[in-house]
């Protein structure tokens, strides 16, 4: 559906209107002649890599750019208990004008909530303030019952007792809840969303998209979705733009986008988003690599569904049967010799106490888990927050010790071992962090950065061979030699993530673990640095130990797969085996819960 139709449908004027935007800065313009025509209840994804200009676009809506960067052109909301509202430009409304809009006739949900609530209020209170600020209450009663109304509107469970919590009480997907219920508890006439399930679990993104959905559907709220996630857009939204370093590259309805783009930067963004596509040389496609890429026709599309569909039927008819240990986790029994072997292995800890009468509460992180990584294996661990992952991660690097049980990594036990015994451990096992920026010293060059592994005690390399050998590593993951002396402030996030790999490797290690090393990056590079992983994995032998809550990632890296809950592994086996036939519920939940490109594509046309 197009602007113009969306519009001339709804019989009135377009709900937002934005023309010739141009957000700058003294130096340099950072968004170009940006414009858009809404229509009232119109979904509206706004796409594009970090930097393309998707947030600054929206701050300049809400006039919140920060000090020193300007807006011009026009900028027009259409509000219908205002009349003539349409014809006032927001870019030259007063701050006290503009208060009175925001929150009220135009709301935001961040993408973290914890530092976008108080965290001294009660969550019910906050909720009510914004009813009180805007004089939409009568009374501060009759605002405290509404907003315990609008948190029972967003399904948290018990809205009674949730408004009489903190924020730092509740878990990141009912904190993402209260946001929404106090971006919309004044009915606001468009919704802003700026990446809003970016850092939530799979399950919990599920359940807050489908409730953004549900929530704007029924009270015909403009919704503009801001996201690098192509399937997220692909789900919730009917028309798109795509937006490269500030300019609006492309633009139409989802469907048009999305199977037939016009722009190479779109075809590039699809072409890495696309997991299920690998090009001639079974790579996952990048921006640079996607002229080869093909999408998905209406016909592939509704044939994948139907293949999937069937597979689905034949999967729960095997699953009526008796299956032979369908939850054993040497159901890939490794031929090969184990480099880590887990046995039993159980971590408890010890809160505080919180009575002088009663014991300290004990929180059991793992509950005596197994499994075998043979040499040269890629094993997927997956599963939500809380459910034991980084505990093992800790442990299997030497960390943290076991409260019992046995942890043995590249030939060292880890429980019990003193601080000289984890020291060959330490040259075995390495680690990719999810974020690259907080794990590298800002003060340090790069050289310095990848070169730290080898200042061990007992390694005799003299510092040109060190220098050596960090040239021969940034060749590796695709830096220039240059790159050596610089620091890691001057480099974009996926280039600090491979000179975080080039660290982890320069030691060769047998194992590698990598601790969500692609969450934080944009889809194109997301691809590139999973392309490197494999590469370096197969150049150098590595046993890869891949920690991820992205499903479709670990199907397309891993052969073989565990999964946790609460401390526990519900399923293990070989990756395409446990995701055709899951066996646990929980499983099942987790693949349903997550969004694939083409499985959106399926549903949405």
């Amino acid at each position: 559906m197009t602007s113009s139709t969306a519009t001339a449908s709804q019989g009135r004027g377009p709900l937002l209107a934005v023309d010739a935007l141009n957000v700058r800065t003294p130096d340099r313009t950072l968004v170009h002649d940006f414009s858009l025509h809404m229509a009232h209840g119109e979904r509206i994804g706004l796409i594009g890599e970090s930097g393309s200009g998707k947030s600054m676009t929206t701050t300049a809506l809400l006039g919140l750019l920060p000090a020193g960067v300007t807006a011009d052109g026009s900028v027009h909301l259409d509000i219908a208990e205002r009349p003539g509202s349409a014809e006032r430009n927001l870019l030259e409304a007063s701050e006290s004008e503009l208060m009175k809009i925001r929150g009220r006739d135009m709301a935001m949900v961040f993408q973290e909530p914890l530092t976008a609530l108080n965290p001294l209020m009660r969550v019910g209170a906050q909720v009510a303030e914004i009813m009180l600020l805007h004089k939409l209450a009568p009374s501060k009663a009759e605002a405290n019952r509404r907003a315990v109304e609008m948190l029972d509107a967003v399904h948290l469970p018990d809205p009674a007792q949730a408004a009489r919590a903190y924020p730092h009480q509740l878990s990141g997907g009912q904190r993402q809840r209260v946001m929404l219920a106090m971006a919309l508890a004044n009915d606001p006439a468009l919704l802003l969303c700026d990446e809003p399930t970016t850092a939530l679990d799979v399950t919990v993104q599920r359940q807050v998209l489908d409730l953004i959905l549900e929530l704007v559907k029924k009270r015909n709220t403009g919704l503009l979705f801001i996201t690098h996630d192509l399937a997220v857009v692909a789900n919730m939204c009917t028309r798109v733009l795509v937006m490269n370093q500030g300019v609006v590259v492309e633009e139409g309805a989802t469907e048009d986008v999305f199977l037939r783009p016009q722009h190479p930067y779109t075809r590039g963004l699809l072409a890495a988003s696309d997991l299920d596509a690998t090009d001639a040389d079974g790579r996952l496609f990048t921006v640079a690599s996607a002229k080869e890429y093909v999408p998905p026709t209406r016909e592939e599309l509704a044939a994948e569904a139907e293949r999937a569909a069937a597979e689905q039927t034949a999967t729960e008819q095997a699953s009526a049967e008796p299956a032979a240990a369908a939850h054993a986790v040497d159901a890939a029994a490794p031929a090969a010799e184990p480099v880590m072997r887990v046995t039993d292995l159980v971590r408890t800890y010890t809160r505080g106490k919180t009575s002088l009468f009663k014991p300290a509460p004990e929180v059991r992180a793992l509950k005596g888990i197994s499994f075998e990584v043979p040499r040269g294996g890629r094993l997927g661990v997956v599963g939500e927050s809380g459910s034991g992952k980084s505990t093992l991660l800790r442990i299997l690097a030497g960390l943290d010790q076991p409260t019992s049980g046995s942890a043995i990594v590249a030939g060292n036990e880890v429980a019990g071992a003193k601080e000289a015994q984890l020291r060959e451990l330490r040259q075995q096992l390495q680690i990719v962090f999810q974020d690259p920026m907080g794990s590298l010293d800002p003060r340090m060059t790069v050289e310095q950065i990848i070169s730290e592994p080898l200042l061990v005690r007992g390694r005799s390399e003299t510092a040109a061979e060190r220098s050596r050998m960090v040239a021969e590593m940034l060749e590796a993951v695709g830096l220039p030699a240059s790159a050596a002396e610089r620091y890691p402030h001057q480099f974009s996030g996926g280039q600090r993530q491979r000179i975080s790999i080039a660290r982890a490797l320069i030691c060769r290690p047998q194992v590698v673990v990598a601790d969500e090393p692609v969450s934080a990056l944009d889809v194109s590079v997301r691809a590139q640095v999973l392309n490197l992983l494999a590469d370096l994995v197969d150049e150098y032998g590595l046993t890869l130990v891949f920690v991820s809550h992205d499903l479709n990632v670990v199907r397309h890296l891993c052969d073989s797969v565990i999964v946790m809950q609460s401390g526990e592994i519900v399923e293990a086996g070989p990756t395409e085996t446990v995701y055709r036939a899951p066996q646990h519920p929980y499983t099942q939940r987790l693949i349903d819960s997550s969004l694939t490109l083409r499985q959106e594509l399926q549903h949405a046309f």
